[in-house]
Order: C-alpha cells, then structure tokens, then sequence
C-alpha cells in the first residue's frame, strides 16, 4: 500500500514567505539573497503547492526559493517565489485566498535566453500594488549592451480581490 503524503496547511506555506516593506525592487540575482535567508521548501510544500502553479513544467532540475510575502493584502495572500528551469530564471507573483486557492499569477521579473537572445527583466512593486516591469532584450553577441531602443516597460496592479491587471490600456 502506497502512503500518501500529508497535506500541508496553507498557513505553513504561506510561513516560507516573510512579509517585506514596500516598495520592493526585484532583480536578477536577488533569489541569492532569499535562498540565504529564507527556509528552503520542503519536496511536499513544491508538490502541493508549486508543482500545479506550473502546469507540468517542473523537472528534477527545477529550483525554488521562497522569497517574500506582501503586507497588507486583507482577504487574500501575495507571494513572490523565484523558479529556475533550463535557461529560464523566473520571480513569480502569485495571489492567495485565505482558503488557499489560486486568485492570479504572474511573471513578474527574470532572465531567460533562448541560445540566440537574453532578456532581463526587474521589477519594482510600489506600496500601492503598482507594478512596474522593466525588461531588456539583447542578441547572444551582444549580451553586455542593453539600451533604451530594446527595451520596454509594462505596468501592472494587484488588485484588493487579487487579480492582477495590466495598467497599459
């Protein structure tokens, strides 16, 4: 007889992610400094938890990194987790319910190539839930030369309900 494993509460979940002071600047690195501070998540919280956020696309070599958790959020839960997969290197907003049930997710900051082109983007959430996205996109030959002309900036808010909206109507 298989065992199962224990399902683990929301709370002790959401206990990875320490809450952080707005606002808050996410770059590329930054998930060196969370995986220092922050608890690792054990393989059930990534199988509970994680897993199906991702739909299919964790491996053996994928990685996560619980990193914060935003203040003041009410009835529901914002988190941020950093992903790393093959050549790809993801920050993650994903929003709660209290019951544990997925509201939104988003991409929100990274560094990913293709073998041909990087793309880096950093991202700051304001302390009203504004989301500024900053992304730089460079071919292979020239990986050291972002400018203004490849770059682009999107704008998002987490909404009081949870959803994450674009601003750039």
């Amino acid at each position: 007889m298989k065992e199962s494993n224990p399902q683990v509460p929301v709370s002790e979940f959401l206990d990875f992610f320490p809450v952080v002071e707005l606002p808050v600047t996410i770059t590329a690195d930054l998930h060196h400094t969370f995986s220092q501070r922050n608890e690792p998540f054990p393989r059930t919280v990534i199988d509970q938890y994680l897993v199906p956020l991702e739909y299919g696309e964790v491996d053996e070599l994928t990685e996560f990194v619980p990193c914060f958790r935003l203040p003041n959020t009410f009835n529901m839960h914002a988190i941020v987790y950093w992903k790393a997969s093959l050549m790809q290197y993801e920050y993650v907003l994903v929003s709660i319910s209290e019951q544990g049930t997925v509201i939104d997710k988003k991409v929100i900051a990274g560094t990913s190539t293709d073998g041909d082109s990087l793309t880096t983007s950093v991202t700051t959430i304001e302390d009203d839930f504004e989301i500024l996205i900053l992304s730089g996109h460079t071919q292979e030959d020239d990986f050291a030369k972002f400018t203004g002309a490849n770059s682009k900036a999107a704008r998002f808010e987490l909404l009081p309900e949870g959803q994450i909206v674009s601003l750039d109507q």
